[in-house]
This record gives structure tokens, C-alpha cells and sequence, in this order.
């Protein structure tokens, strides 16, 4: 009966995201009829400009599924290895770091292409990662959750006003930078998303692969480590594929919030701690909650637009406090 009910809730997952992706396509500034949506991409004949406009959002449809999945297995993955319920991948300084050499690139070096931001924010997310699991090591005990959060929120704030002393003295890389800053995926395009799509697929292929050692992990690193698991290595390497899912979205869509935050949390609160089932519905859920934010923001900002990240803030922090309030928030 369980395992009926598990199947019953992925197929529903499935088809609600399908919807969400036909919205996507039907719905924004100009709102096509959904018939003409699916015309559109069955008859690669139609020429007209609904069929135009339909297909000049496949690219940004694609990519916000693609980017959702990904910042919601990241989330996923670094409340497991941090056992914190409501990490994001900000725990480990990701998106601070991303963010920090990204302007470090736009004020110094002059970079603009997509591919030189996806390349200089993996560099920044992994450096910064390495970074603060090493402070995390020092002392006692070595590298506990509770150290590796504190140590990623120390640096998180620290890189934040570095960001900040390189962009306030700079206008011109102030106004690239706040528009990248606030998250947004608008600019998504087939290259960006042939950019990050290996990325994606290597940062799925390791979570998937690491579930069942996150599954003997959260019983804690002492019955961890008596049957067998190496935690020092299971989180490192789910730390680097929680880094390459993140970083290669934020290099190209910006630091959007709360869906690491919000998706595997309010998964969890239906699988329990199996991570076989939190971790590809983390990336369903986290997929339907970008792609709807990015038709809501559309929907509402007609004839304009509002960014993602704005609309994730904003769904995400209302869900975030009622799921705090309704269910007691432990430790995993």
C-alpha cells in the first residue's frame, strides 16, 4: 500500500509539473490558448505568431525546470550532511561565493559571456566550500553539522561585504550586478542551457548514487561510521555535487532563494528522512515551484515582468512559517 501511495504521489508530481510547463509556455505578457500551445509544438509547420511566441519559451521553460530541480536536490543534499532541516545551500557559503567572483570577474576581468560566468562562479562555490569545511575541521571533533553551519554562515557574511566593497565604487558593475543578484531566468537560452546541462546531470548522477549512504548517515556519524560509511567522504562528496548543482545555475539565472530552503523541508514532511524519495522529488518540487514563480511574475508583472527570485521570496516565506509552525523542526 505504501509503495502504491509513493508511485501515486509521483505521478501526480509529474503531471501537476507538466501543467506548470504548458503555463509557462501559454502564459506572460502576451497569453496564448493553451490548444495553440500544443499546436504550436507538435506542428513545427504553424508559423504564426502564436506558434512564435510559444516557442520563444521552450528555452526558459526548459531552463527553469532544469534550474529548480537543481537548486532543490542542492538543498536536499546539504541539509542531510549538515542534519539542519532548514539549510539552504548558503550553508556552505554556494551562492556568497558564486556571487563574490562573479563581480570579482565583472569589475576586474571584464567577463560577460555566460560561459565565462558559469566557470568563474563553480570556481567561486567550490573554493568558498573548501574553505569553510576546513575552518569546520579545526578544533576538537573535527568537522561536526552545527560547526560546518556556523562556519558557512561566518563566511556567507563575510563574502557578503566584500561583494559590497567591490560594487559600491563601481556604478557601471553595480547595475549588471543587481540585476544578476536578484535572481531571474529570463535570460535563459538554448546555450545556457547546453551550458549547464552536463552539470546537471554529473550533480544528479552523485545524489542519487550517495543515497543510500545519506540514508545511513542520518542516524548519526557514530552508527554511521560502525556500519561501514565514511562520513568525511560522503559529505565531501555530496557537498561538491551540491556545489555544481548550485553553482551552475546560479552562475546563469543569479542567487535565487528558498527553494533549497523550502522543497526538500516540505518533502520530508511527507517521505520522512528516506532520502531515496526526498532527493528526485526535492527535484520535481523545487522544478514546479521555479517554473510557476517564473509565470506568476510574468502573469503579474504584464506587461514587464518580476523577477523569480522575487516571487520564490515571496511564496516561499509564507509556506516556510506555516510548515514552522505546524510541524515541530528536529534535527534529522
Amino acid at each position: 500500500m505504501r509503495y502504491t501511495k509513493t508511485i501515486g504521489i509521483y505521478l501526480v508530481s509529474i503531471i501537476f509539473l507538466g501543467i506548470c510547463a504548458m503555463a509557462s509556455l501559454a502564459w506572460g505578457s502576451k497569453n496564448i490558448e493553451f490548444n495553440q500551445a500544443v499546436n504550436a509544438l507538435l506542428n513545427s509547420d504553424d508559423m504564426s505568431f502564436a506558434a512564435l511566441v510559444v516557442r520563444e519559451r521552450i528555452p526558459r521553460t526548459i531552463f527553469s525546470i532544469m534550474a529548480g530541480a537543481s537548486l532543490g536536490i542542492s538543498g536536499a543534499l546539504m541539509q542531510s550532511i549538515t542534519r539542519n532541516p532548514i539549510a539552504d545551500p548558503s550553508i556552505l557559503g554556494v551562492n556568497t561565493g558564486a556571487s563574490l567572483f562573479v563581480v570579482i570577474g565583472m569589475a576586474f576581468f571584464n567577463i560577460s559571456s555566460a560561459n565565462q560566468y558559469i566557470w568563474i562562479a563553480l570556481a567561486g562555490a567550490g573554493i568558498t566550500s573548501i574553505f569553510v569545511y576546513g575552518i569546520a575541521s579545526i578544533g576538537n571533533g573535527g568537522m561536526t553539522p552545527i560547526k560546518l553551519a556556523l562556519a558557512g554562515s561566518a563566511t556567507s557574511a563575510v563574502l557578503s561585504s566584500l561583494v559590497s566593497a567591490i560594487i559600491l565604487p563601481r556604478s557601471e558593475v553595480m547595475d549588471a550586478f543587481r540585476f544578476w543578484q536578484v535572481g531571474s531566468v529570463s535570460g535563459a537560452t538554448w546555450e545556457s542551457i547546453n551550458l549547464i546541462l552536463p552539470f546537471v546531470i554529473v550533480g544528479l548522477i552523485i545524489s542519487l548514487i550517495s543515497t543510500p549512504a545519506l540514508n545511513v548517515l542520518a542516524l548519526g556519524d557514530d552508527v554511521a561510521t560502525g556500519l561501514g560509511v565514511n562520513i568525511g567522504i560522503i559529505r565531501i562528496i555530496c557537498a561538491i555535487a551540491g556545489v555544481i548543482l548550485c553553482g551552475a545555475t546560479t552562475a546563469i539565472a543569479g542567487p535565487i532563494g528558498f527553494v533549497g530552503l523550502m522543497i526538500p523541508h516540505s518533502i520530508r514532511l511527507i517521505f520522512g528522512s528516506n532520502l531515496r524519495g526526498i532527493v528526485p522529488m526535492s527535484a520535481i518540487g523545487g522544478a514546479m515551484l521555479l517554473t510557476i514563480s517564473d509565470v506568476l511574475g510574468r502573469v503579474i508583472g504584464s506587461p514587464g515582468e518580476l523577477e523569480v527570485g522575487i516571487i520564490t521570496a515571496f511564496l516561499g516565506a509564507p509556506i516556510l512559517i506555516i510548515i514552522a509552525r505546524k510541524a515541530k523542526v528536529r534535527a534529522i
